[in-house]
Formats: C-alpha cells, structure tokens, sequence
C-alpha cells in the first residue's frame, strides 16, 4: 500500500516536498521569510547568501521581527548542518532559474534535502511579480496562514495609478526612470529592467525605463556616474541593500551628486518581499516620485 503523506506542496522545480504532518518550524532564506512573514506564516530560522554578512540584512528583511529569530549564517559560513541543527522541518529557497537553490551550495543543498522537506520558488526573470507573489501566497496558505486578503483593493489601486501617470501627457515628457546598484564611489551597476521582475512590471505598466546595454551579466551592466548622467534619468531607483555601496555615503561624492541632480531617488530593494503589501509600498513610492518628476519639468 502507497504510503500517504499530511503535507505536501509542489514547488518551482518540479520537486514535491512531502511531510508527515504539516511544518511548523520553516527556515527560510531571508528573502522567502519575508515573504511568508507578510502572508502570517512566522519562519523559525533564517539564511542569507553570499553577498550578506553575519547577520540579516534589514532591508531584505522587510517587517520581519529580526528579534525573535535565530540568524544561521550566509556564504561559506552556512552548511546544511547549521539549518539542521536548528530542527527545522521545512526549508524554503528561491531560485533564480535552473533549478539551482540560491544561497547553498549545491551540495549543501542536496544534503539537506536529503534530510528536510526542501521548497524552492522561483523569482528570476522568467517569472511575472504577480506569478511570484501568487506562489508564495499558495505555499503560505499550504503552511495555514490566509494571506493578505486585505490586500487585494489597495493592489489594484497602487497598479492602476501608475497606469494612469504612464499614459498621462505626451510620450516625450515622461519622466525616465533607471534602476541601479552603487558599486562604488566612482561607479554602479545599471539594472537590466526586463531581467528583474518588479522593473518589467514597472514597465508594464507603461513607465520608461533605461534599459542598458552591453557587458556579459544579463542583470546587470557598469557604469561610471558621469554615464549616468549622461542617461539623463529623472527618477532614480537606487539598492538600498547592505552589499550596496551606501547611499549616505555617496552624498558627499560631487560624481554622484552630478549624476543625481534634479532626480528624484526611489530606494530600491530587488530582493523585496513577494508580498502585495511590499508591492504596494514600493509602486506607492515610485509613483510619488514619478509624479514629482512630472510637475517639476518646466
């Protein structure tokens, strides 16, 4: 006779994760903990990658209360058996395509999976943000939190606002927007918009976005400040998180304050939770900035 399982939930890869009672003690990479956070499942362990340090990176965080959850490490300081020693019976990942488990070693990761229930979801380019938001309401609701319900009005509202100030005024006196990630004093990095999920969204909706050519990363390519000036942009989208070069620091620099005169700054977080609360506060924020852009030009 088949042996039947109490839960089980089948996540991006194709992989059905299977438990004999529902999970109760998540890990969660910090991005997807966030997420579940915001749909009422609280995780009991967190994990970061390589770019984070020895602890959560508050941003990537978003409302998640740091204080009650225990920190297991990021990079070459995590290991399978630091997310098995903290008696997790769920791990939740995400992916960024190819099925690889972002933040792991993948041997890391078949080790673990081998011992734990393992769900990854997908948030690279290949997926829409309202795919990825729907799959992490659907692994909350599996987990037994109602999601955010609430949500829904405020959502369309958000979207629909951000459709009418694409289609308001003539298509040469929109307000051209770039996304970034400041590397250094001297240089950023510019985000390829279509390779991110919440910029293709943004454009979407009609909003202009600089879409960068050239170099070998299919998210991102280089730039000194006095390139971005050159690009022109009236509303800048700036990471905000901790592996970024500080925006603080970055006031005191004349290249940047050159390349940002006259913008309007927008903090961006591509590792946002997938959450429509998260959305709406980061499309709420752009709008904002676009319509400021808007009134200021002459």
């Amino acid at each position: 006779m088949e042996r039947q399982t109490d839960w089980q939930f089948l996540d991006d890869r194709g992989h059905l994760a299977t438990a004999p009672r529902w999970p109760r003690r998540a890990v969660a990479y910090i991005q997807a903990g966030a997420s579940l956070w915001d749909h009422g499942v609280l995780p009991a362990g967190l994990f970061g990658s390589n770019h984070d340090g020895d602890g959560p990176d508050p941003v990537k965080a978003g409302g998640l209360p740091l204080d009650d959850i225990a920190y297991l490490g990021s990079g070459t300081a995590l290991d399978a058996d630091a997310l098995l020693g903290a008696d997790a019976d769920l791990v939740v990942a995400v992916s960024y395509g190819g099925a690889q488990v972002y933040g792991l070693d993948p041997d890391a990761a078949k080790h673990l999976e081998e011992r734990v229930p393992l769900v990854v979801l997908d948030v690279g380019q290949g997926r829409s943000l309202a795919s990825v938001r729907a799959r992490f309401a659907e692994l909350a609701h599996a987990l037994g939190a109602d999601g955010e319900l609430a949500m829904a009005g405020p959502l369309a509202r958000a979207e629909a606002r951000l459709r009418d100030l694409a289609a308001a005024g003539a298509p040469d006196a929109r307000p051209v927007l770039l996304a970034l990630s400041p590397s250094s004093a001297d240089s950023a990095y510019l985000a390829k918009p279509y390779s991110w999920p919440d910029l293709r969204e943004l454009a979407g909706f009609g909003l202009d976005l600089v879409d960068p050519q050239g170099g070998p990363s299919t998210n991102w390519c280089t730039a000194d400040w006095s390139g971005v000036a050159a690009l022109g942009p009236q509303v800048l989208l700036v990471d905000v998180r901790a592996n970024a070069y500080p925006l603080a620091s970055l006031r005191t620099e004349a290249a940047w304050r050159s390349a940002a005169s006259g913008a309007r700054i927008v903090p961006w977080n591509p590792e946002a939770p997938c959450s429509a609360g998260a959305h709406v506060r980061f499309y709420d924020q752009v709008a904002d900035a676009v319509e400021a852009a808007r009134d200021a030009r002459p």
